[in-house]
Formats: C-alpha cells, structure tokens, sequence
C-alpha cells in the first residue's frame, strides 16, 4: 500500500481562512493568518497608508499584498532582502543576532532575528535547560510552553524571528551540538518541535526550525564555536540513502510544516549527497516546497551555509546571513543581468519572503520594543524550573533517594559544578537572569543538616570528607560545544581543539572526575552521583553507586530544581531520549571513521536507519541504560492494552496505575515492529509511535490512548518514490520503555486493509 500524503496540513488551511476572515473585517491581527487572536500592546500598522501603499490594505490576501508590493519595487530594493546586514550582531547577539535592513520608502521594516533553543543570547535572558532535558521531559504541553516563554522574550528584546527549535537528531554521541537536540528518534523529535514551534508561534514571533538537513556533526580538531578541520560541519558531504534520509532526518522537519505551520527554515553548513544543503533543488525545491508545500521562505546558517550564488539562489534560499557574502548585490546583479538568475526567480524569493511577513502580521503592528520590564521573569522561571525537574531522569537508586531532610546530620556536596552553572556554548550561550547552585539550594533545603563542600579537584581529600558525611552528593559534568565535537564519551577527554596546532588558544577538557567519583563511592557506600552533561557519557562506576541522576545542562533555575527532586518534592520525571552505551565502541559510528569523522569530507550512512536504540537492538548490544528508561520514586503497572482498527487508523489504548506509596509521573510508550517487504528493506525491531505523561496520585490510574495513523506503518519505498505499508503482521508493544514491554498485541495489513490481530 503506498501512502502518497500521510498529514492533511488542516492547521494550516484554518489558519490561513480564520486570518483571510479577519482580513475581511479590517483588522490588522498582529500574527497575520496563523490562526492566533491579536497579542495587546502591539500598537497601529507600520505599514503606512493604504492610499499610497496599497499592499498595506489587511483585507487583500497576503499573496495579494506581495504582489502589490513587488510591483512597486526596484531590482536593487529586491536585492537588498536577500542578505543579511550586520555581521558584528552574529558575534554579540546582541540586541539581535542577525538583521535583515527593511526598505523604509516602502513601509518594510527590519527584520531582526535572535537565538535560540535554549533561551535568548546576548543580553540577560532566562536560561532554560537544554531542549535535551525538555525532550527527557517526554511532555509535549511543557515545550509549548517552553517555545512561548522564549518566544515572549526574543518580542521584549525587540526582535521578530527566532532561531529554534533544533530538529536534527541525534545520530552521533560525540556531536557538539546533542545537547540541542530531541534525542535520538525522529519521532520525539517531531511531537516536541511541533508543540515548541506552536507555542513560539503564538507570541507573534516566526519560529526558524534548525538546522535543514544533517548537521548531526561538528567535526574534530576545532576551533568552538566556529570550525573544525576534520570532517568539519561547513565542509562535510552526509552520503545518506534516501530511505534513511526519509525515515530518520526529514520526518521532524515535515511535520513543523504540516502541524505547527512554521515560519521559516533554517538551511546548514554541510553537503548532503554532493549538493550544498543551501543550494540543494532535492532539498530545497523537491521536498521542501513541492511535496512539502511550504510556503515560508529559507534562511541560511550563519558564514558560509551559503557556497555560490546563483545555485542557492535558483534553488531556494531567500536569507544568506549574517551578511551577504555570495549574495551581495554586485554578485546578485551580475548573476541576473548575465541571466544565470532569472527577474522571476529574483521575485519567488523575495515574494516568498515578503508573503510570509504579511501572513505572520509583521507589517501590520508597531515595532516590537525592548524593554526587558515586560518579562515575565518568575513566570519563565517556573518553567525553568519544572523543565528541569521532570527532564531529571533517575538511573540508578538503592533506597537512598528522596534524601529525608530530618535523619540527615551531614552532607557532603562535592564538584565544582555544583557551584557552576555548565551550558554549552555557541548559539545556546545563554546569560542568565539569575542562577541559584545547587550547593546553596541543597543546604538552604536540608534544614537543620550541616552542609560541607569540596570542590573535588583532590580526590582523597574529597574522599574523606565524604567518609564523614551521612550521604555524599557528587557533581560533575562535561563540556560540549557548537564547532567541534566530543573526542570521547567519558566525562574527561583529551582536548584535539586547534590549539594543538596554534598555541595559546582555549582547550576543551578538564579533570578526572571518573576517579573522583570512584573514590567517594568507596569512602561512603551512600554516594549520589548528580551528571550535569550534555549527552551520553561512560558510566564505569554506575554499580558502584547508591543513586544516579542525569540532569543535563539544567539552565538557570538548576539548584532549586535539584533540591526539590533529591529531597522527593517532586518525582524524578524524565526519561532518556537516547541510549547510554556500556562502552564507547558501542555506537553506531565508533571505529568506523568512514561514517565519522568521513574520509575526505565524505561522511557515509551506511548504518541506515538503525540509529540510536534501533541500532543497540539490531545489533543485539545492551546499552547501560536505554532509550526511554527512567526510575521513579513510586511505581507503576501496565495493562489492559486494546487495540481497534477504524478507517486506515490503529487506535490502542493501556491503563497504567501507581501501585506505590507516592505520587508520580508515569510515561507510558508505545512501539511498533514493522515487517520487512523484502530483503533490501531491513526493519528495526521496535519503533517509537505513542507516549503520553501522567502525574498520579498513589493507588490512581490513567487511561492512555494513542492513534497510529497510515504513516506510522510505513516505509520510504525508493523505486515507487513513496511511503509505502507493507503487507503483513505488525507487533504493538507497550510499556516503561524500550526494553521493558510488558503488553503485547499485533495488527495485520493486507492488501490495504488493517484489522487487529491476524497474525500466527
């Protein structure tokens, strides 16, 4: 069965008729047709006169207006659209981190664009934990309200386009830039951009999804935030066949159009099968706008994304940025009065530039104004907070977590990152508005137990200063940053930056803190280990210890939110987004180097869709801790699982029930083995199709349904060009996570038809 359109985009559809309905009133809804009622405060039209500018009459289309408008324009004001004009904001981001130059004679205002996932960059902002520990969240609803908050504060520093959220996945562990991320599957990913984008979205700000297609590495031997010399982001070729490229890479990325109708695309640095992804027909006109339908307009990734003119030009992209480096106007000029670039494909890209502004309301509102007083400061750090409490995912427990504040005398909080607060750097380099330790948190928490810290940078001593405590706390974290990758996964690796070449320059690295954590463990049989970390890392000491908690970068609000899951304030809600390997030749791309770093810039895929925990099943490898699992203070029992087949749709539903003695949240998933069409068509053994989030009181229980509709059953058919469903039997599994399944039941495909069970 070939499936041709798996999603009707309805969202976008209503959108466009609620804002056209609008439009026919008169009214200047400040977010144009994205089907948001008008935000207060934003003032009269900056558009100008509808007498003399007549495309700023909010009763014709947005396709309308365009046209108006493009009219009226010369071939230079064209022209001066297509580039960005301040390279000095990308270093700074600050008051934007990159600014297209409006046309004043026109009424066209500036565009002012800011980062990004992990909260504002440059001036103060909130600093929310990673988009990594929101997706550990599991919680669709909180990344809405993750991507509002953001988005509320990128209109209060004055701007109108944010960069984020981070849709590549994560293919490879030491990737720089994992902490962005969703995880490892495609399809978390998706239900948590799309919700992030949406809530973005309804701030009145255009959400510019990152980064389109494949920047899953860095490179080695690097100079952070900007390159690497080795199989580097801006040079790398991803060889990738195009059912993984489907399957695995585009799938988020389609969705943020069918569902949440974003705004813009980002395109990134690299290659993708021999074409620059800035300058990709298959990427950028096949896909995306012919069987995508987007109607946005793209935006390049900041310094060389963009490698010629007239390709990237013909091909797709409107925005180079920071600045117009191929795409300044002696170049563009050239490449149009030369006719490698036609005057109609100079009006597509500024058109779809243009039509977007006028659909998203950016004309029809006054400029949006700094001033920092109009943040909801503790509302946003709320959010922060509880992303980091329920994206705190729980390894390991014997019993001694939740700590219990009145039988403690002592604890010995050891690590420097427990007074630091790590981030990544780049793009995600947040300046918080404030942030609280967790040392200062966990003694302000404890009561009347005396608190002691050492800051672990010598092992014995902070051995015997654990040997004191009743329980010891160890802190430690790693560093990972945008321009080059990890060199290993253990919280302590050699530094290759490019100040092995160039002495003086900062090194990646630090100290060793797997030694330390060895040592406290052994003086105090009740040692806490807290991993402030931007993926996986190596566990060798993990049966060693009395608890885990991996709690990401947990942005500014860390310290409060720490203390509330140690002491049992709350659950430890998160669960993993990604496999934790035993070792590190474990993963899908260690000791291949023709997969990673690539060889001559050509990075090969030939896992193919076997990434992530798909690969650890397919290979029959036990990770450390795998893809969704996560311990809870209470615990929780599955049944019940029915299935019912209606109209092409599987819809199942479980019952999941607390039978401990605390409240909690239970995360039920579901997951789907697929049958194979035929041998060159390998299928994993369980995919991710359902989740839902549930705080339960003890003794209660909650209903889970999920809908699996045609496209979670299908394949990328390359020679039909298609999804395609397979005939045959299909296993439903569900349960705590992807290698606890306790429910079990199936559903066949045959000759178009589902029906439930059927299979011998």
């Amino acid at each position: 069965m070939i499936i041709r359109n798996y999603r009707k985009p309805g969202g976008l559809v209503a959108g466009i008729a609620f804002g056209l309905m609008l439009s026919a009133c008169g009214s200047s809804d400040p977010v144009g047709t994205t089907g948001q009622p008008p935000l207060p405060g934003l003032g009269p039209s900056r558009c100008g006169d509808v007498q003399t500018r007549p495309w700023c009459d909010t009763r014709l289309s947005p396709a309308e207006r365009t046209a108006l408008l493009l009219g009226e324009m010369t071939l230079s004001q064209k022209l001066s659209l297509l580039g960005g004009d301040n390279i000095i904001a990308a270093a700074t981001g600050d008051p934007y981190v990159g600014i297209s130059e409006g046309i004043p004679e026109l009424g066209i205002p500036d565009l002012r664009m800011s980062d990004g996932p992990v909260g504002v960059r440059g001036s103060p902002a909130t600093a929310f934990p990673t988009p990594l520990a929101l997706a550990s969240s599991f919680n669709p609803e909180l990344a809405r309200r993750t991507g509002k908050a953001v988005a509320n504060e990128v209109r209060h520093k004055g701007n109108d386009l944010l960069h984020a959220p981070v849709l590549d996945i994560m293919r490879n562990p030491l990737a720089g830039r994992t902490f962005e991320t969703y995880g490892e599957d495609p399809y978390l990913a998706e239900r948590l951009g799309v919700a992030w984008i949406q809530g973005a979205q309804t701030e009145g700000i255009m959400a510019n999804v990152k980064h389109y297609a494949m920047n899953t590495q860095e490179g080695q031997i690097g100079l952070p935030p900007i390159t690497s010399l080795v199989g580097g982001r801006q040079l790398v070729n991803h060889v990738i066949d195009e059912r993984t490229l489907r399957e695995m890479h585009l799938a988020p990325f389609e969705a943020a159009i069918h569902e949440a109708d974003v705004a813009s695309f980002m395109c990134a640095y690299g290659f993708v099968n021999g074409a620059a992804a800035c300058g990709s027909h298959f990427l950028l006109q096949q896909v995306l706008r012919q069987e995508w339908g987007f109607d946005g307009f793209v935006v390049s990734d900041y310094v060389l994304a963009v490698k010629d003119t007239v390709l990237s030009l013909n091909n797709g992209t409107e925005i180079e940025m920071p600045l117009g480096m191929f795409y300044t106007p002696l170049l563009l000029q050239t490449a149009v009065l030369t006719g490698l670039v036609s005057m109609e494909t100079v009006d597509t890209r500024v058109g779809n530039i243009l039509r977007t502004l006028f659909r998203f309301g950016f004309f029809d509102r006054a400029d949006y104004v700094r001033n920092d007083d109009l943040v909801d400061v503790e509302g946003h750090a709320a959010v922060a907070r509880e992303t980091a409490e329920q994206g705190a995912v729980l390894l390991r427990n014997n019993g001694v977590l939740p700590l219990d504040a009145a039988a403690l005398g002592k604890i010995a909080v050891i690590g420097r990152s427990a007074v630091e607060r790590p981030s990544g750097g780049g793009s995600s380099a947040v300046v918080p508005l404030r942030f609280v330790a967790p040392r200062d948190a966990l003694a302000a928490r404890a009561g009347g137990a005396e608190t002691l810290y050492n800051d672990g940078s010598d092992a014995a001593a902070a051995a015997a200063l654990a040997a004191t405590a009743d329980v010891a706390i160890v802190f430690v974290s790693d560093k990972a940053s945008e321009g080059v990758d990890k060199t290993c996964l253990s919280l302590d690796c050699p530094a290759l930056p490019l100040s092995v070449l160039v002495p003086g320059l900062p090194k990646l690295g630090g100290k060793p803190q797997d030694a330390l954590i060895a040592a406290v463990a052994a003086a105090n049989p009740n040692t806490v280990v807290v991993l402030q970390v931007a993926g996986p890392v190596l566990t060798p000491w993990r049966d060693q210890v009395a608890a885990m908690l991996v709690a990401w970068y947990p942005g500014q609000e860390a310290g409060d939110a720490l203390a509330h899951v140690l002491f049992g304030d709350t659950d430890a809600g998160g669960r993993l987004p990604l496999s934790f390997p035993k070792a590190e030749g474990d993963t899908p791309t260690a000791g291949n180097p023709l997969r990673y770093p690539g060889v001559a810039n050509q990075a090969f895929y030939t896992e193919g869709i076997f990434t992530g925990y798909r690969w650890y099943d397919e290979q029959q490898v036990e990770p450390a801790f795998p893809f969704g699992y996560g311990l809870s203070y209470t615990q929780f029992a599955y049944e019940g699982l029915q299935l019912e087949a209606r109209n092409g749709q599987l819809q199942a539903s479980l019952t999941v029930r607390n039978t401990g003695t605390r409240a909690g949240w239970a995360t039920p998933q579901l997951y789907l083995g697929l049958p194979s069409p035929s041998e060159s068509v390998p299928q994993p053994q369980r995919v991710l199709k359902g989740f839902s989030r549930h705080w339960l009181a003890p003794g209660a229980s909650a209903r889970a349904s999920f809908v699996l509709e045609q496209r979670a059953f299908s394949y990328w058919d390359v020679e039909t060009g298609g999804w395609k469903i397979a005939d045959g039997c299909y296993a439903i599994t569900a349960g705590a996570h992807s290698r606890d399944l306790p429910l079990n039941a199936t559903a066949t495909w045959t000759q178009g038809a589902l029906s439930v069970g059927g299979c011998d």
